[in-house]
């Protein structure tokens, strides 16, 4: 029997501003994403009946539940199979691990019956399934799901931490006082040095820290813990947190930063990670 495997890989935002809110209540959003060598994998195959079976490291973390969105994925293909799903990533961590889940099913269901995938089924799950699905630098605007794909960044090395506490994405909305901030530069720069975008980036914001940091201030010693890392360019939460990231010179730095850490704080998820 075919089993096709895909990976969901961590969606890392560089920065994210909030820049409005709609009537419904959906907040507008800027954001410029990357993604990491570091996520979830999907293996999928053909079955009878649709089922999901969490294994790995964070399984215990996830239970299965009808409203998992690698099962609402599934059964939105109309294909009927069985989903294995390899958690690596921590749940609610800000890295978009439930939506790159999901497009990850959609990619695997999609190459098992031979047929694309439907950008209306995509949209329908949540606002970052679209730009998960692509798994490539985008900007996204609107409430997430317009997706801008970009080319002309550099790679990225990044060391990526979360203190394996979960964050309520809507609790963390709720504290933002300004809701009207500035978006990002009408035009991302390409073709930039590793260290001349580092610094555009860090011109930019993720309006979600400081609320997310009054949610669960273990995220501020997150930060600190990173800045205090040799080589570290750019420290800032990602999503809504709490993982954070610190962006380093070179992947060797990453991993040999990633040791240090978890020397310190061997309680926390910690992996050093390429962006791309």
């Amino acid at each position: 029997m075919t089993t096709v495997k895909a990976f969901a890989a961590a969606k890392i935002n560089l920065t994210l501003h909030v820049t409005g809110q709609r009537a419904d209540g959906y907040h507008l959003l800027d954001s410029l994403v990357m993604f990491a060598d570091v996520g979830d994998v999907i293996h999928v195959e053909a079955a009878p009946s649709t089922t999901l079976e969490i294994v790995g490291p964070m399984a215990a973390q996830l239970p299965v539940n009808a409203d998992n969105l690698v099962l609402r994925a599934a059964r939105l293909t109309g294909q009927t199979a069985k989903v294995t799903l390899e958690k690596n990533l921590p749940v609610a961590s800000g890295m978009g691990g439930g939506s790159a889940d999901a497009a990850a099913t959609l990619r695997a269901i999609s190459t098992l019956e031979k047929r694309p995938v439907p950008d209306a089924v995509a949209a329908s799950l949540g606002a970052d399934v679209p730009v998960c699905l692509g798994q490539g630098a985008a900007r996204m605007t609107g409430i997430g799901t317009t997706v801008l794909p970009l080319a002309g960044l550099p790679e990225l090395y990044a060391v990526l931490v979360n203190p394996l506490v979960g964050v309520s994405t809507p609790q963390v909305f709720q504290h933002i006082e300004a809701k009207q901030n500035n978006p990002m530069p009408a035009g991302i720069p390409q073709d930039l040095s590793l260290q001349d975008f580092v610094i555009w980036v860090s011109q930019q914001r993720n309006d979600l820290e400081g609320p997310a940091i009054t949610c669960q201030p273990v995220i501020a010693d997150v930060l600190a813990a990173l800045a205090g890392l040799p080589d570290a360019m750019l420290c800032r939460m990602t999503g809504s947190g709490a993982s954070c990231f610190a962006v380093t010179e070179s992947y060797d730095h990453a991993v040999k930063n990633a040791g240090i850490l978890r020397g310190r704080h061997p309680d926390w998820w910690i992996e050093p990670a390429r962006l791309n």
